[in-house]
């Protein structure tokens, strides 16, 4: 699945072609980019990128005192810190970018769409792969965590706000703290972003709404049960409670009952 996320060693004709494909990636994913070369100067997010695929080829030759130096400044200047460790896909669009934290292991697919905020943290202390792998087309909403090496499948859009702790299946929408799944698209084209990504099920809402509609049939019960016995309110509630205070008694001296035979 990843097989494009390796960047050849093509020099500065490569560089320039991945170059090109971020700022078209940009001016689609960004109904507010006017021109490319507004993008080209303006995007921090697309500065950090340029600046990242240097530090990793940097980090991977062996000159990491360097490649960190450089992903130092690239933090200063752009509000992004990206680990010159990580591997990011192509056309990757990080919107805005402020405070985006991807660590060491982190791995993120072609075609994902990453809002300011966003943490791609580790869990653990060991070197090994401890940062998330995010699939091809994800997008991830403001100020949310994915934690851990997890697995975002393609797809994937996780709510802004939401922790994720667990894998992610491939198009399914994920909110909440921790993360949760909501909605589960049977297909979705990784190419185009999704930007109704905040047009996502509210799960609290969802449950709320079913127990006010639960409560409003348990109270159209007891209205159509005092209506046939003809009591109000209070009388309804008193024999109610003198009924349950006789069934538990009738309980307890059956309970009573069965245990004199025993001993009989």
């Amino acid at each position: 699945m990843f097989k494009s996320l390796r960047y050849a060693a093509g020099g500065v004709a490569s560089f320039l072609e991945e170059a090109a494909e971020d700022v078209r990636a940009v001016r689609r994913g960004d109904p507010a980019a006017v021109d490319s070369l507004e993008v080209v100067l303006t995007y921090p997010g697309l500065h950090a990128l340029w600046s990242h695929r240097v530090a990793h080829q940097l980090h991977r030759v062996g000159n990491r005192r360097v490649a960190r130096a450089l992903s130092h400044v690239s933090r200063h200047y752009t509000g992004i810190e990206i680990h010159p460790g990580a591997t990011i896909g192509r056309r990757v669009f990080i919107d805005h970018g402020m405070g985006v934290v991807i660590g060491e292991t982190a791995v993120i697919g072609d075609d994902c769409l990453i809002y300011k905020g966003v943490v791609l943290g580790g869990t653990s202390l060991r070197r090994t792969k401890r940062h998330p792998t995010l699939g091809r087309g994800v997008i991830v909403g403001t100020n949310a965590a994915i934690l851990g090496a997890v697995e975002v499948g393609d797809g994937a859009r996780i709510g802004s706000g939401s922790v994720v702790v667990r894998d992610v299946p491939e198009g399914a929408t994920v909110v909440g703290i921790p993360a949760r799944l909501v909605a589960r698209a049977t297909s979705r084209d990784a190419i185009v972003p999704d930007l109704n990504h905040a047009d996502i099920p509210d799960p609290i809402q969802r449950q709320v709404a079913s127990l006010l509609a639960e409560i409003d049939r348990l109270a159209q019960r007891v209205g159509t049960l005092e209506h046939q016995l003809d009591l109000e309110p209070e009388q309804l509630a008193e024999r109610l409670g003198r009924d349950s205070e006789q069934s538990e008694l009738d309980g307890v001296l059956a309970a009573a009952y069965e245990d004199d035979k025993v001993l009989g």
